[in-house]
C-alpha cells in the first residue's frame, strides 16, 4: 500500500491559521473566563470614592448593569412588595455588602448580588465558632429621608464581641459607612413612611481563614445583609405574653461570653426556647448560672421591670448579660421622663413587686410580659408571677416608652439625642 504524504500549506496560510486561532482563544477567554480572572482579562467592576474607602461594585455585574440597576431605584419603598403585610421574615433584596480582612488589612467594601458564600472547609467559624453579629434598623421619615438608628453603638458592641473571641473587627467609621452603603444600594426595599416597617440590617463577622489547630484565623469576612420587615406584632405592640422561667438550662456561664453577641449563644438557646414555645410560652426567662437566684435576661432580650408608684426603671447588671442598645435608649428616655434608672442585681423574689415587665431588643423594641411561670419538680407544682392588675393589657409606662422610641426612629418626634444617622 502506498502512503501519500500531504503537502504542507504555504507559510502565509499557516500564519493566517495561527492568527485566527489566537483571536478565537482570546475572544472565548474574555467572555467565559472565571470571575476570579476577569479583572486581568476583561475588567467588569465600577468604582467610585466614598468618605473613607473605595466603593467597589460586585464583580458579578458589568458597569452597564450596575448603572441600570442604580438608575432604576428612585426612592424608598419602590420595590414591588406588599408593604402593609411584610411580617417579620427574611426576604430577598438586591445585594449585600462584603469586606475581607487579609494580610493584616481590610479590603475595599464590595456590593454583591449573589446571596451565597464560597467558604473554605477549614474556616474557624465552622470549627471553633469564631462568629458574631449585630442587628439594627433603617427607617423612612416623612420627608423621604432614610435614617439608621444608632449604628455607632452596634459598631462598638461588635468590636467588644470580636475582641472576646479574638477576631479583627471593622472600625466604628467603617462599620457605619458599610451599613449606609448597604442601605443605599437597597433603598427600594426600605419600607415607605407610614407602613410601620423598617429595613433590618444584619452585620455579620466571622473567621473565614482555615485553621486545624485551635487559634485565631488569619482572614475574616464582614457582611451586611438587609431585609425589609414589618412590626413583629401586626399593628404595633402586641398584648402581653406569658413567660416561662427556665430551670433546666443556663443561658451563659459567669466569666463566659454572655455579655457579647457571639453566634453560639443563640444556638445554645434554641432547645430551651423551642421547648418553652411548645408549652405555650412565647418567651423564656433565665436566672444567673451561679446561684439560680437572680434574674438575668430573656432568651434574646434584656429584662426590664417597672415600678410605677416609685417611678423606677429596673434592669439587671451582670457580666453574663448582653448590653442592649434598645435598653440603653429606653433608659435614657425613662430618665428624661423622671424615672430613676437602676442597673443592679434583681432577686427572683422581687419579681412580684413589678407593675410592668418588658423584654426589650431590636426586633420587637418592646415585648410586654404579663406573667412568668416557674414549674416545680411536680407538674402541678408551679409559681406564677403576675405583673399589674390586668395581664391582658399593655401597661401605661410600657406603651409610653415604646411610642417615644418608635416616634424618634420614624422621625415623628425630634431626635434630641442624635440617635438617627442619615443615609439619604
Amino acid at each position: 500500500m502506498m502512503i501519500t504524504k500531504a503537502s504542507s500549506p504555504p507559510p502565509q496560510r499557516q500564519q493566517a491559521v495561527v492568527l485566527f486561532l489566537m483571536l478565537m482563544l482570546y475572544t472565548t477567554t474574555a467572555f467565559v473566563a472565571p470571575i476570579g480572572f476577569r479583572s486581568a482579562i476583561a475588567p467588569t467592576t465600577t468604582t467610585r470614592t466614598t468618605a473613607s474607602r473605595q466603593f467597589v461594585a460586585s464583580p458579578q455585574k458589568t458597569s452597564s448593569d450596575a448603572a441600570a440597576a442604580t438608575s432604576s431605584v428612585e426612592e424608598p419603598g419602590s420595590a414591588d412588595l406588599d408593604w402593609e403585610n411584610l411580617g417579620f421574615q427574611f426576604r430577598t433584596t438586591k445585594s449585600h455588602l462584603r469586606m475581607v480582612f487579609k494580610d493584616g488589612a481590610w479590603g475595599a467594601p464590595e456590593l454583591v448580588q449573589e446571596p451565597f458564600l464560597q467558604l473554605h472547609v477549614g474556616a474557624t467559624a465552622l470549627h471553633y465558632g469564631q462568629a458574631c453579629f449585630e442587628g439594627l434598623k433603617a427607617f423612612t421619615h416623612q420627608d423621604g429621608s432614610v435614617n439608621i438608628f444608632r449604628p455607632d453603638e452596634n459598631a462598638k458592641r461588635m468590636q467588644n464581641s470580636a475582641e472576646r473571641v479574638m477576631m479583627e473587627a471593622p472600625s466604628v467609621e467603617d462599620f457605619v459607612e458599610a451599613c449606609k452603603m448597604a442601605v443605599k444600594d437597597n433603598i427600594a426595599y426600605v419600607p415607605p413612611y407610614g407602613s410601620d416597617g423598617a429595613l433590618y440590617l444584619r452585620p455579620l463577622l466571622f473567621g473565614s481563614g482555615p485553621r486545624i489547630g485551635l487559634q485565631p484565623a488569619d482572614e475574616y469576612t464582614f457582611l451586611v445583609m438587609v431585609t425589609p420587615v414589618g412590626s413583629y406584632y401586626k399593628g404595633g405592640m402586641g398584648n402581653p405574653v406569658k413567660g416561662l422561667l427556665v430551670d433546666s438550662y443556663d443561658r451563659a456561664a459567669p466569666r463566659g461570653v454572655g455579655h457579647v453577641k457571639v453566634a453560639g449563644n443563640y444556638a445554645a438557646d434554641l432547645k430551651p426556647n423551642i421547648g418553652a414555645k411548645n408549652q405555650g410560652f412565647p418567651i423564656a426567662l433565665y436566672l444567673d448560672a451561679a446561684t439560680q437566684t437572680l434574674v438575668e435576661e430573656f432568651s434574646t432580650s434584656n429584662f426590664v421591670g417597672i415600678k410605677r408608684e416609685s417611678k423606677k426603671y429596673v434592669t439587671p447588671v451582670s457580666g453574663s448579660v448582653l448590653p442592649s442598645i434598645t435598653n440603653k435608649s429606653l433608659m435614657q428616655l425613662a430618665n428624661a421622663d423622671g424615672y430613676t434608672v437602676e442597673q443592679r442585681d434583681v432577686p427572683l423574689d422581687e419579681l412580684h413587686q413589678f407593675d410592668e415587665v418588658l423584654a426589650v431588643g431590636t426586633a420587637v423594641v418592646v415585648t410586654p410580659v404579663g406573667s412568668v411561670t416557674r414549674f416545680g419538680k411536680e407538674t402541678s407544682d408551679e409559681t406564677v408571677y403576675t405583673f399589674g392588675t390586668n395581664q391582658d393589657q399593655v401597661g401605661p409606662t410600657t406603651k409610653h416608652l415604646y411610642d417615644r422610641v418608635r416616634n424618634i426612629q420614624n422621625g415623628v418626634e425630634e431626635d434630641t439625642f442624635g440617635w438617627n444617622v442619615k443615609v439619604v
